[in-house]
């Protein structure tokens, strides 16, 4: 190994050691690049060393921030975030909270299967995790503690419900991961439909069968009411808004009409029509929502300059080309490589959010996956079919780092809205099953790409 290979491991420790002082990790990325400079800066200079950096090596810091911003897919990010929020504040999941409680009374567990369902269309609507984990913990964890549900099976259908958001398109991680490696958010959108609904069916058979089972976990309502024609007309009512919503934004995104960029829009005017509609929108929400949407995307952005100036001085260390030769390196062949990576994914998310995790290790691990011949059927004319793959198994993994201590931001948001007799370990029970379906859902994927590959190949064919 040469010096600039021992820099390179000593940046990530660096940068993993710092992250539990407390400081943003926005800065600490950003810090611990700057620091790394000078390391090899005055290494070549009193040690005659080679690492080539210098302050020149800062300054192109600032070309990748100006392209960053001069980025016209990040744009949806903001646009997206302002959609979520705003539906977040026009009623519209209380209205299906109700009727679909009544839809689903008569089941064991039908309340946690209203629950996961309302998670799937809030997560097709918004993508906004913070806001669906606090607002189905707000609606849905009192009503099923009061109607006798098991605590761990509440609080993980919430948390685990919640966090389908962050792969259900429109995701906002998954914008960012297309950008970051260089491939169509419109593929990377539809490529995840699939897998995201059959987590969500994990979720609700798994709450079935807990039901059956484990009766005195998920009992049935005292006061359950028949279903009938006004029960499921209430519901088509209160779901057909979010529902019209979402093919307003992915459809014109699938069916080529718009491209992200220009659909996030489309969702951000609709969400506020709908707000106007249930009689939500003033001002005062407006600026409520304007602020949380400048907050969020302030934040994220801020981890992406300390991530530009983090994996610059990372790449000129020639990091990229470490991880590439040892991951290649590995007696495992080319699938056995693509676990290796999704087991450090996995395990990154225990400590890291998954903006870091996109930013800092996706692009140094998409050369490596492009380079490998893995044979993924592309079923017509798609791009680096490999390559869909690939970020959609990344994207399931990171969804468990919602979920996983001890920086789960799932966790932390749900304890946020609980009454203060419930203790976060007993959240930590309640969303282990919930992490084994999502890795069950993420081996499905493993063992049948045409689940991430067959719609984008589809609609582009």
């Amino acid at each position: 190994m040469e010096i600039n290979d021992y820099l390179v491991i000593a940046m990530f420790l660096t940068f993993i050691a710092l992250l539990f002082t407390g400081f943003p990790v926005a800065w600490v990325l950003a810090g611990v690049g700057v620091l790394f400079c000078g390391v090899g800066y005055f290494s070549d200079l009193y040690l005659d060393t080679i690492t080539g950096l210098d302050f020149l090596t800062l300054g192109l810091v600032v070309n990748r921030i100006y392209k960053i911003m001069d980025n016209w897919i990040l744009v949806a990010l903001p646009m997206f975030i302002f959609m979520g929020l705003m539906l977040d504040q026009s009623g519209i999941a209380v209205r299906m909270m109700r009727s679909m409680q009544s839809l689903f009374g008569g089941l064991r567990g039908g309340l946690a299967i209203t629950v996961t369902s309302i998670g799937i269309i809030l997560a097709a609507s918004t993508g906004i995790i913070g806001a669906s984990v606090v607002l189905l913990g707000l609606l849905s964890l009192k009503p099923m503690l009061d109607q006798g549900y098991n605590r761990n099976l509440a609080l993980g259908t919430i948390a685990g419900s919640g966090t389908l958001g962050i792969l259900i398109p429109p995701s906002i991680m998954l914008v960012i991961m297309a950008d970051q490696v260089g491939v169509s958010v419109g593929d990377l959108f539809m490529g995840a439909v699939f897998p995201g609904l059959i987590l969500g069916g994990l979720y609700i058979t798994f709450i079935i069968i807990v039901g059956l089972i484990r009766p005195n976990a998920a009992p049935l309502p005292k006061d359950a009411e028949p279903i009938s024609f006004t029960v499921v007309l209430e519901v088509i009512k209160a779901v057909i808004p979010p529902v019209l919503l979402i093919l307003a934004v992915l459809g014109s995104i699938f069916a080529g009409i718009a491209t992200a960029t220009e659909a996030s829009g489309v969702g951000a005017l609709g969400a506020i029509l709908l707000a106007i509609f249930n009689r939500r929108f003033s001002l005062p929400v407006l600026k409520e929502v304007s602020l949380s949407t400048f907050n969020t995307t302030a934040y994220i952005f801020a981890i992406f300059i300390g991530a530009t100036c983090f994996s610059l001085v990372l790449r000129e260390l020639g990091g990229d080309d470490l991880i590439e030769r040892t991951l290649t390196a590995l007696p495992f062949g080319a699938y056995g490589i693509v676990f290796a990576i999704l087991l450090i994914v996995f395990l990154l998310g225990f400590i890291l959010d998954w903006i870091e995790i996109t930013l800092i290790v996706l692009p140094l691990m998409a050369p490596v996956i492009s380079g490998l011949d893995l044979g993924i059927e592309g079923f017509g004319e798609i791009d680096n079919p490999d390559l869909i793959w690939f970020l959609i198994l990344v994207a399931v993994t990171l969804q468990t780092s919602f979920l996983t201590p001890p920086v789960g931001f799932a966790l932390f948001y749900l304890k946020g809205v609980c009454p203060p007799d419930v203790h976060l370990t007993e959240i930590y029970k309640g969303v282990v099953p919930f992490i084994i379906l999502q890795l069950i859902g993420l081996a499905l994927v493993v063992t049948f790409p045409t689940l991430a590959t067959w719609l984008p190949a589809v609609a582009y064919n």
